[in-house]
């Protein structure tokens, strides 16, 4: 018998209102990895979280080596030398030199025996098989140590970490030809709503083509997700039902957009009630105040609102978060840039956080200045298209002024291109 994956009660909690804070806390404290472990060879690895903590097994680089193209030699010396052997990158063979001798050598060659320095071919001068290098070179100039990059032994990942290019290469560095890693995270996504349409079908009035679909695919895969795309369900309880009961057996996640509230239509919330156990927080945040969360059995609950930039901004601040810690990997706060304001906002509501679409242009002194978009309708998809980040503005600001300090959260920090 297998055990759970998820407590029944991993988002209880006694308030009906929460902070962006407290939000986080929960899904980044409660949660936990739900995928497994698999094997892959190191290419086939980008993107994905590390299932185990890395441990140089050898010294990089593996011994002393030439950083340039030029002569060997034991520092410090006082006349010519005599040249006596070559050693090119990749020779195996082991070479010694004598107090007083040289050798011809090429980058990346390893040192031989008794030289500790390399003068660049082009400071010495070569006569016959004497070559004559500055008498001023400093010990140890232009050598690579063994183990200067990584020592042996040494820490290089640890566990949960997400695997980047420049961390493939240095896998790559130690010899290891495969890495255990976690298993995507299986997401199932759907729209909700008799007045969506697919696009590309024909519209009429009343309807609308759901655009947050294509927004979800291109934000889940940020990560290393596998997603399954439900399509638009119509207003039907009985088949929102059986939909999701079918597919709670089969993902870790279930990630909707649109019937995330109380009204008469919103039947997601209802199937998740009698299916599962579902907690609608009333998170004290704009946009994005009727986000759901739940879970039916081991499979959790996202119920995303259906205003595109709602829906958008509550992926990147509790969405993604969720994916990360299930998904086997460790959370960290997105970076929060200083800037000054280049707008004015008379009045805002107190005891609510909220975060405007904006971006950043040189001021006068060339420091970065933040924009806000001017409408602030969670529906225009225009300022999101237009925006390079998130402007956030904390719980007891009251207005905000030309010239005054806000934090600005670059899109960069939550996978996304601007």
């Amino acid at each position: 018998m297998t055990s759970r994956k998820l407590l029944n009660d991993c988002f209880l909690t006694d308030k009906d209102r929460l902070s962006h804070e407290e939000c986080l806390t929960i899904l980044t404290g409660r949660l936990s990895a739900v995928t497994g472990v698999e094997e892959l060879p190191l290419v086939q690895t980008s993107g994905r979280w590390l299932a185990s903590d890395i441990i140089a097994p050898r010294n990089v680089p593996l011994h002393d080596n030439s950083a340039v193209d030029g002569y060997a030699f034991a520092a410090p010396v006082t006349g010519p030398m005599p040249v006596v052997t070559r050693i090119a990158a990749g020779d195996l063979a082991n070479h010694r030199l004598e107090p007083g001798q040289a050798a011809r050598i090429f980058t990346g060659a390893a040192m031989p025996e008794g030289a500790d320095t390399v003068a660049m071919q082009e400071d010495c001068t070569v006569e016959g098989d004497q070559v004559t290098v500055p008498l001023t070179l400093k010990r140890g100039a232009n050598a690579r140590r063994a183990g200067e990059d990584v020592a042996a032994g040494s820490a290089v990942l640890q566990s949960r970490s997400r695997l980047r290019p420049q961390d493939m290469a240095a896998l790559a560095s130690f010899g290891l030809p495969r890495v255990k890693v976690r298993a995507p995270i299986r997401v199932a996504i759907l729209s909700n709503g008799d007045e969506l349409l697919e696009p590309g079908a024909e519209i009429a009035q009343g309807q609308v083509y759901d655009s947050n679909r294509s927004m979800l695919h291109a934000l889940l895969d940020t990560l290393p997700c596998e997603i399954t795309d439900l399509g638009i369900l119509p207003d039907d309880a009985a088949l929102i039902e059986a939909t999701l009961a079918e597919t709670a057996k089969t993902h870790d996640v279930i990630l909707t957009s649109g019937g995330a509230s109380r009204g008469d239509e919103d039947h997601i919330i209802n199937a998740i009630d009698t299916l599962g156990i579902r907690h609608l927080w009333q998170i004290a945040v704009k946009p994005g105040r009727p986000m759901s969360f739940g879970q039916i059995g081991d499979c959790v609950f996202l119920g995303l609102p259906g205003n595109p930039v709602a829906a958008f901004v509550c992926f990147l601040l509790y969405v993604r978060p969720a994916l990360t810690v299930l998904g086997g990997g460790s959370y960290r706060e997105p970076i929060r840039f200083p800037v000054a304001a280049g707008f004015d906002v008379p009045t805002k509501k107190p005891g609510r956080r909220e975060f405007w679409r904006g971006w950043l242009e040189p001021g006068p002194d060339g420091r970065p200045v933040a924009h806000k978009f001017t409408r602030d309708g969670s529906g225009l998809i225009s300022g999101l298209r237009q925006a390079t980040g998130l402007i956030e503005i904390t719980e007891s600001v009251t207005s905000v002024a030309r010239g005054e300090m806000v934090s600005f959260l670059p899109f960069s920090e939550f996978g996304i291109d601007s």
